[in-house]
């Protein structure tokens, strides 16, 4: 698999069925070694200055694609089904039509939007068509993928409205995981073309989520970070993938609650919340405080577990990178995870939590974060594995998680 810096146009052609003993080679840079004690033992607390990122890196690494590209030729399952999943989305269809808006308007009451749904669906449609190029060899969706992000590319300006923060991380999200893929797996991608993309996230995404969103729900500030990190490993950018992992750093301890933070949620960094009674409002009522409550958690835990999903995509993409920011909360994703796995799967509400009513409602999250705490460090998580098998194989929530079975599932 050639991947790594080029001169004016990189070296970037990864052609579907990479040699094996080559992807070895690489694991340790993509969090997918043979030999777990090794792979971990090579991913430090920081990233050395001055370190190149590793391409492809955003949420999947080099082993991964070739892991998966492996376990569907053989007909494996969970693997199988997801990618039969993937393949028979509306997202996969060669004649996919990309709908872009100059200006994407998303307020956050019920007037309606313009250029929502379509920029996110159109961002999902182009990471999976990536992914369908890595798995298949197909160079028709490794060219859909790459027409729908000219097209956005040539015509996207801004973003208005009260959601536009929340909207432009989701979309990022997609549009970097999608880039870095065509970057470093396909040489068809014009430099002229891919150049204009790279300045659309510039100028039209990234100062739109780097710097977060302290005083609103916690979900927010984790998605913006998401997107941020994304966005600065296609880009190269040190800068914004640092203020990526302080945003991680600060807000996973003050939005997943564990017993050692004392009797009150740790306060979001930055934000006013900062009394008893304010956080208590902040967690939607909440007053009994245990490991794994999320600041949402009341509110319902669809949110809670998009902030799942983005704390797992985040760290993830940090460990392709040599940062194990995994480590610095494993304990606490853990229990976030076990907490609402086990409700989740309808165990009865006591009356301490959100008053004895939950709102099971929880997306396709769990795939990325069970990878790392089950696979490589062996935890268990008997209420995650038991969800996430019953919920295999994850799909898409048509927002910015798409297809984690495909690339994180660790078996069947």
């Amino acid at each position: 698999m050639a991947a790594g810096p080029r001169t004016r146009r990189m070296t970037r052609r990864v052609l579907p069925g990479i040699l094996l003993p080559f992807v070895m080679a690489a694991a340790a840079a993509c969090g997918t070694s043979a030999d777990p004690a090794a792979d971990l033992a090579v991913h430090p607390d920081t990233r050395p200055a001055g370190a190149p990122f590793a391409h492809p890196g955003v949420l999947v690494g080099k082993a991964q694609l070739t892991a998966a590209r492996d376990h569907v030729a053989r007909k494996e399952e969970p693997w199988l089904s997801a990618y039969q999943k993937m393949s028979g989305s509306k997202y996969a269809a060669l004649d996919y039509k990309a709908k872009p808006y100059a200006t994407v308007e998303c307020p956050p009451d019920t007037r309606p939007g313009q250029g929502c749904v379509e920029e996110r669906e159109d961002a999902i449609a182009a990471y999976t068509q990536a992914l369908l190029w890595n798995i298949t060899g197909k160079k028709a969706h490794a060219d859909k993928a790459v027409q729908i992000m000219d097209a956005w590319s040539g015509t996207v300006k801004r973003h208005t409205e009260g959601n536009a923060g929340l909207q432009t991380a989701w979309a990022a999200t997609s549009w970097a995981k999608a880039a870095e893929l065509m970057q470093y797996t396909y040489d068809g991608w014009a430099d002229g073309d891919e150049l204009k993309f790279q300045r659309m996230l510039r100028d039209v995404y990234l100062p739109e989520v780097q710097s977060g969103s302290a005083d609103f729900n916690g979900n927010w500030d984790l998605l913006m970070a998401d997107a941020t990190m994304s966005m600065a490993v296609y880009l190269n950018d040190q800068a914004a993938f640092d203020k990526a992992v302080g945003h991680f750093r600060t807000r996973v301890p003050a939005y997943f609650y564990l017993s050692s933070d004392g009797p009150l949620p740790v306060k979001p960094a930055g934000s006013d919340i900062d009394t008893p009674a304010k956080l208590q409002t902040y967690w939607f009522g909440q007053k009994t405080f245990k490991d794994g409550l999320a600041q949402e958690t009341c509110r319902n835990f669809k949110h809670a577990s998009y902030s799942l999903a983005a704390t797992s995509h985040i760290a993830e993409t940090a460990w392709h990178q040599g940062l194990d920011l995994y480590g610095e909360v494993k304990d606490r994703l853990a229990a976030a995870l076990e907490f609402h796995s086990k409700y989740q799967l309808g165990a009865a509400a006591p009356e301490w939590l959100c008053g004895g009513k939950v709102q099971r409602d929880m997306g396709p999250d769990t795939e990325v974060g069970l990878s790392h705490l089950r696979g490589r460090l062996k935890m268990k998580l008997p209420e995650t594995e038991k969800l996430t098998r019953e919920q295999r194989p994850e799909g898409t929530d048509d927002l910015f998680v798409a297809w984690e079975t495909l690339t994180h599932a660790q078996s069947a």
